[in-house]
């Protein structure tokens, strides 16, 4: 049997047409800047989890999230499947937390975010959240060369 972890991520975009970025510390894995997000808990939903995560990791409590798509990595040695559900939403309230718990927040436009430090898997990803139709990213990955098999990136 296979192992299916399902996560989500949730692009932030404020009124000035900014989004909102963690700058993750190397001691907590994936460095560089990434949208916030994480595992989803069971029982709750995907946009619960969604909704869940933006709070913990940034202090904001979101609302209206718009599925963007889905992000697969499937590594057929290890019989895993990894899911990351996508989000936008342009809808919160609160304030920002001061030491988050998952590195710096910062405020950046989409231009000046696809110049950050980032894992080379979310600069692919986050310039599918800004287009009108939905993605579906597939990736068959091997863990021991460490080096991505396949890669099918659709629209739709």
């Amino acid at each position: 049997m296979s192992a299916i972890k399902l996560y989500t991520m949730c692009i932030v975009q404020n009124e000035k047409n900014e989004i909102l970025l963690l700058n993750r510390p190397d001691n907590r894995g994936f460095p560089g800047y990434i949208g916030p997000g994480g595992k989803v808990d069971f029982p709750e939903s995907l946009t619960e989890g969604a909704i869940r995560e933006v709070r913990e990791e940034t202090g904001l409590q979101v609302t209206n999230l718009e599925y963007k798509g889905l992000d697969e990595h499937v590594d057929p040695k290890e019989n895993e499947r990894y899911m990351v559900f996508n989000y936008l939403t342009k809808t919160y309230e609160g304030e920002l937390l001061e030491l988050p718990p998952e590195g710096e927040l910062r405020w950046v436009s989409i231009e000046e975010a696809m110049e950050l430090p980032m894992q080379w898997w979310f600069k692919r990803r986050l310039p599918l959240f800004f287009k009108p139709e939905t993605f579906e990213i597939y990736s068959k990955y091997d863990s021991e060369l460490k080096q991505v098999l396949e890669l099918s990136v659709k629209h739709t």
